[in-house]
């Protein structure tokens, strides 16, 4: 085994540790600080104490909302007759394609008409709040929380109504 002299190896390894260490200087050659920013200091442990934009439900908007709302709600009042009818015409129908099953498929067909004003009341809803979340850049606290309750409530005539529907259906076998 031939002894090779160390110090071409710790010039080549000197040189090699060194070389990343320029890339840490700063602007100017100065050496960045190593001491916490602005940003790290924040505990986010820390509660909020009250949202940046506290600002009260917007009237226009709440108006709307409450429009909306009772669209839907005076458009279930015509979905219940409906329905009611298409799960008694369900209920007596016979095989399928006789003319009680025929009967029962055009009840059906007016109850899932009757679900419109329901349907058009949650997609106003959305389509407000994706609206005033494109034109503003964002929403305030209150009117997110409106739109929310609002598009629950409507959401949750909507599934009842959609229950109903597909209750029917399994029971014609469509």
């Amino acid at each position: 085994m031939r002894n090779f002299p160390a110090w071409p190896l710790l010039l080549i390894a000197g040189g090699l540790a060194t070389a990343p260490l320029g890339g840490c200087a700063g602007p100017g050659g100065a050496t960045p600080s190593l001491m916490p920013r602005s940003a790290e200091k924040v505990d986010p442990r820390v509660p909020v104490e009250r949202p940046m934009n506290d600002a009260p439900v917007n009237a226009a908007l709440a108006a709307r909302l409450a429009a909306l709302v009772a669209e839907a709600r005076s458009g279930d009042a015509a979905f219940g007759p409906a329905v009611a009818q298409a799960q008694r015409l369900a209920g007596a129908a016979g095989a399928a394609q006789g003319e009680a099953w025929i009967a029962a498929q055009v009840a059906l067909s007016a109850a899932i008409a009757a679900r419109a004003p329901t349907a058009t009341a949650l997609g106003d809803i959305d389509a407000l709040g994706a609206g005033k979340l494109q034109a503003q850049g964002g929403l305030n606290p209150a009117d997110l929380a409106a739109i929310k309750d609002a598009g629950s409530a409507v959401g949750a005539i909507d599934q009842r109504q959609a229950e109903a529907i597909a209750a029917i259906k399994a029971r014609l076998g469509t």
